[in-house]
């Protein structure tokens, strides 16, 4: 146990170990950059002249099913803490619960939604008993990395940008009392935007601030809210995250350091979000609802100073000569960069959905449609993921309308036929007349959970309510639960319903191709040009969802999830199909705008 003292915020200037320290901070998530790469990325960050990583912590990764903790492999927060103390990084932890983060629920476990009745991120005592749970589990995994322990760990941040939500007076203190009473002493802290900085904050927890614009009057804000304490910048954003069908956003490098520049010639200490920002594998985006609902990209390259795949940009080099001027010392060298290579690869089969539903958990039967999260799956933990198909009987065609009850997005089939979609701006769908009795599908895609805003509590997804044909609710649902684990995938890969013949295959439905490597796996991007939207799996990983609305084009296929020689592609495609799949060294992130020239409201 360490006799010096850890970080203090007992006058102007922030000291660690007894000396004044300025924390030049940068925010790189384990959670959204293969393990084999964690040391490659934070040596990086060393060389441009960093002192400090913040990680947020995902409770939605880490405890998947209510009770079930996974601190392994790509989860392993231990080990990632530990590397960036044996490269000599101090780090901050923003365990949440909740984190934002352009992730799915802001980190939240969607099991919570289990409950009718759940307020999220309030004392309600299911949220409360959840929450105690949970760091039951991780405290134990963090405490012995904090700085009175020998550890890394200078500061902890309690809860995230609670301001601008602020249901619950309590909550902050019920937070700040989980770490307290469990052991950790570091310096507490917050992270708050302009709007919710007045929030009455925790006595004894320092409060900082999220930005992006030069607002010094928002510094001095918060400087006379708490005189004679150290400033802090915990979120200085360094870009802007990508929502489908829009522009990519960049911020113009020249313009965030001259800002940058001048907080820190004040004496702000700073943490750069993101520093490096890495990728939404799987279907972890979040999304955005301030009136209209909008789902994040794969991509989290946030324009970043470190590119999605770990290249120096034009930020990056500016940045470093600007943090050279805060050390002594001449800075390490800049690793060398990974290598890319573009690839070939063939498609081979093809599986139709409706041939895969083999492969599914057994169906579940209600009178009325049951939401993701409330399905008896995952052991009684719901759906958290992906997609799930309802199905039904009708005798007539006429008027659907979802009222507003699809979450977020569903093809609509009658007797496997396509006959439109619905999502939150088109709700009716006119089915075809017939004859006697026909199936109605209705692939429903989550389309991510809103990380932010007042909506929380609302992020149900699937069918969230009931469906009327020519006003009369429909009634007797099968729900198959599609959210594609590797199990899965697993099963679908062995099966024996594959057809070669690729002219005219059914949709929706799963491709697969083989991709030969020669020699050692290189880093690479992957594109469908001319398909529509879906979801690609590279030897049983998931690397996220593609949609032809962009901007996003390409996904990234980091080097560790190939292998030599042959490499298993599947594909899962909704509605439009092209022969090609195709491979660049470097990604299109479509047409940019710049977020410095944007009324701020508008990246809401």
């Amino acid at each position: 146990m360490s006799c010096v003292e850890g970080l203090r915020a007992n006058g102007s200037q922030f000291t660690l170990e007894g000396k004044p320290f300025l924390i030049l901070g940068g925010s790189i998530h384990y959670f959204r950059v293969p393990r084999a790469y964690w040391e490659d990325r934070l040596l990086k960050m060393k060389a441009c002249g960093l002192n400090t990583l913040t990680t947020y912590v995902p409770w939605n990764l880490h405890e998947p099913e209510r009770g079930m903790f996974n601190f392994q492999d790509q989860l392993d927060l231990k080990a990632y803490i530990t590397l960036a103390a044996e490269l000599g990084l101090w780090v901050i932890l923003r365990p949440g619960p909740y984190i934002c983060a352009e992730w799915d629920l802001g980190g939240l476990p969607s099991w919570l939604l289990q409950d009718k009745h759940m307020q999220l991120r309030t004392t309600y005592p299911g949220f409360v008993d959840a929450v105690n749970i949970y760091f039951d589990r991780l405290v134990p995994v963090i405490k012995p990395l904090m700085f009175e322990e020998g550890g890394p760990i200078i500061a902890v941040q309690v809860e995230n940008e609670y301001g601008s939500y602020a249901k619950d007076e309590k909550y902050l203190l019920f937070i700040k009392n989980c770490f307290q009473s469990r052991g950790i002493n570091e310096l507490l802290l917050t992270s708050d935007n302009w709007d919710g900085l007045s929030y009455c904050g925790v006595e004894g927890v320092l409060k900082t601030i999220n930005l992006q614009r030069l607002s010094f009057g928002a510094i001095q804000y918060l400087a006379e809210m708490q005189p004679h304490k150290p400033l802090m910048v915990m979120e200085y954003w360094s870009g802007w995250f990508d929502l489908w069908g829009e522009h990519h956003h960049v911020f113009n490098a020249e313009d965030m350091v001259a800002v940058l520049s001048e907080i820190l010639e004040r004496g702000v200490s700073i943490n750069l979000y993101m520093f490096h920002g890495g990728t939404n594998f799987g279907f972890m985006n979040g999304a955005i609802d301030f009136g209209t609902y909008k789902p994040q990209v794969t991509s989290y390259d946030y324009d970043a100073p470190l590119s999605e795949a770990g290249d120096y940009t034009k930020k990056y080099q500016l940045l470093r000569m600007l943090f050279s001027q805060y050390h002594s010392k001449p800075l390490p060298d800049t690793p060398s960069l990974q290598e890319r290579r573009v690839y070939r690869a063939v498609i081979q089969q093809h599986l139709s959905l409706w041939d895969s539903l083999h492969f599914t958990d057994k169906p579940y039967r209600s009178e009325r449609p049951v939401n993701m999260e409330n399905l008896p799956v995952n052991n009684n933990n719901g759906q958290t993921y992906g997609y799930t198909l309802y199905e039904t009987t009708i005798t007539s065609g006429g008027s659907l309308n979802s009222k507003n009850n699809i979450k977020d997005r569903a093809l609509v089939f009658v007797d496997k036929q396509c006959v439109g979609s619905l999502d939150y701006k088109s709700q009716e769908v006119a089915l075809p007349d017939g004859k006697g009795e026909r199936t109605l599908s209705l692939l429903v895609e989550n389309c991510g959970r809103v990380n932010f805003g007042k909506a929380l509590d609302e992020q149900r997804k699937g069918i969230v309510g009931d469906i009327v044909l020519n006003h009369v609710p429909l009634k007797g649902f099968t729900a198959f639960c599609l959210d594609m684990k590797p199990g899965f995938i697993k099963r679908l890969i062995h099966s024996g319903h594959w057809k070669s013949e690729l002219k005219q295959p059914t949709l929706p439905g799963f491709f697969m191709a083989r991709m030969h490597v020669d020699g050692p796996p290189r880093d690479t991007f992957i594109h469908l040009p001319g398909w529509g939207k879906g979801a690609i799996f590279v030897n049983g990983q998931n690397l996220g969802r593609y949609w032809a609305v962009g901007p996003q084009q390409f996904l990234y296929l980091p080097q560790p999830w190939l292998k030599s020689g042959y490499n298993q592609i599947i594909v899962f495609e909704e509605a439009k199909v092209d022969d090609k799949i195709t491979f660049a060294e470097n990604p299109d992130h479509g047409k940019t705008v710049d977020v410095y020239k944007l009324p701020f409201c508008t990246l809401l």
